[in-house]
């Protein structure tokens, strides 16, 4: 499941046309979806649930503080490999 879509022939990322956060932005830009990055992190969460587990996202994937801070509030741990990706972790 995603929350990018087509209505009219339009990108919606959530609820959102796509081009009018091209607009606000410009481009290019990286757009994420928070209901995308969360429900999947739930679901592969949920099929480890009979085990003791924490799921860590690899820093080095993907070091923007936003997702890094809606995982972390998810549950998720940081997979790390140096310091500065510690301290973005943190």
């Amino acid at each position: 499941m995603h929350h990018f879509h087509y209505i009219d022939g339009e990108l919606y990322c959530e609820n959102v046309p796509v081009r009018r956060i091209a607009e606000a932005v410009g481009t290019p830009f990286y757009l994420y979806s928070h209901a995308t990055l969360s429900h999947h992190l739930r679901i592969f969460d949920a099929a480890f649930a009979g085990f003791p587990h924490i799921i860590c996202f690899a820093v080095k994937a993907n070091a923007n503080l936003a997702i890094l801070r809606l995982f972390a509030q998810l549950g998720a741990g940081a997979d790390i490999v140096c310091g500065g990706e510690l301290f973005r972790a943190l």
